[in-house]
């Protein structure tokens, strides 16, 4: 019953991130109003993991099922694929290089600016 009542939540949740979906007029998939509800709701306490944490633990486990289809889904167009094999894997590994590097630089430059904020103001930052 106890896995029943989680799972009630965490639907509750995605169905109140659907009606936001509905009712305001930005381009936000309803699934990521339902991601912002459910984190600003731990954040704050409203709902806490020990609530929701063995479903999420089951979803999280059967989550490569879920790419199952989609993977079966390219077999079956691998005919139109593989005349565009290789663009496809060309921008697939420049795109991974290029966002670890700016990832790389950001996650730098971030830590420099608190470590001088640091200096500077004697005050918390991210020790290295």
């Amino acid at each position: 019953m106890k896995y029943v009542k989680q799972f009630m939540i965490i639907i509750g949740i995605s169905f109140l991130g659907e009606m936001l979906h509905s009712l305001l007029p930005l381009p936000v998939p309803a699934s990521i109003y339902g991601l912002l509800l459910l984190f600003l709701l731990l954040m704050t306490g409203g709902l806490k993991l020990g609530q929701i944490e063995e479903a999420s633990e089951f979803f999280l486990a059967v989550m490569p099922l879920l790419f199952l289809s989609p993977s079966v889904s390219l077999v079956t167009v691998m005919d139109k694929v593989v005349g565009a094999f290789v663009p496809i894997v060309g921008t697939i590994v420049l795109s991974t290089i290029v966002t670890t590097v700016v990832t790389g630089v950001v996650t730098q430059s971030v830590m420099k600016l608190l470590a001088n904020r640091k200096k500077d103001c004697g005050k918390g930052g991210i020790s290295e």
